[in-house]
């Protein structure tokens, strides 16, 4: 049992270090902040209150992760009208111009619990639209 509770003790430490988040001086308790050493070429944490002053562990000091969710019909390649392989339709009108014809096709989900959706494309050229139903 203290094994086991070792090993997470261990994990747990190994976060820490990769965790770089706000510093604080153990001197006056006030922030430090990121500050470049431009003779050594590395990064320190100073306090701004005293003249305390530590080595950064992790010279990343901030992590930005966007989330970016791209809208499927933008993907869709205008040129597909002219694959030869790909069904055309006369009943479904292109919402944008009314023209009668559309080439179609499935999209390739990757998530089995969606449903299957057809996407359509104009064969009009001036006009191209996507759309689904």
């Amino acid at each position: 049992m203290s094994q086991m509770s070792d090993e997470f003790m261990e994990e747990d430490d190994e976060s820490k270090k990769k965790f770089s988040g706000i510093k604080f001086c153990p001197e006056c308790n006030n922030m430090l902040y990121p500050r470049e050493n431009k003779e050594e070429r590395k990064l320190n944490y100073t306090c701004r209150n005293c003249d305390h002053s530590e080595d950064a562990e992790n010279p990343c000091i901030y992590v930005n992760k966007l989330m970016h969710e791209i809208d499927e019909l933008t993907q869709i390649v205008a040129d597909v009208v002219n694959d030869p392989t790909l069904p055309k339709t006369y009943d479904h009108v292109c919402p944008k111009c009314q023209n009668k014809q559309a080439v179609f096709f499935q999209a390739q989900s990757r998530r089995a619990e969606e449903e299957m959706k057809l996407y359509y494309v104009c064969t009009n050229r001036e006009c191209n639209h996507r759309w689904t139903d």
